[in-house]
C-alpha cells in the first residue's frame, strides 16, 4: 500500500509534463503542416528541374 504513495503522485506528474509537452507543441505550431515535409523532396526536385 505504501508503494501506491510513491508511484502515484510520480504517475501523475509524468502525465502532467506530457500533457505539458503537447500543449506547447501545439502552441508552438509543431502540427501545422503535416503534409508538405513528407513531399518536400519531390517538390524540390521538381524546382530544380524546371530552372535547368
Amino acid at each position: 500500500m505504501s508503494v501506491l504513495f510513491v508511484a502515484l503522485p510520480i504517475a501523475l506528474i509524468l502525465g502532467g509534463g506530457g500533457v505539458l509537452a503537447c500543449i506547447l507543441c501545439i502552441r508552438g505550431g509543431q502540427y501545422d503542416d503535416l503534409d508538405t515535409p513528407s513531399v518536400r523532396m519531390l517538390i524540390d526536385e521538381e524546382m530544380k528541374r524546371e530552372s535547368d
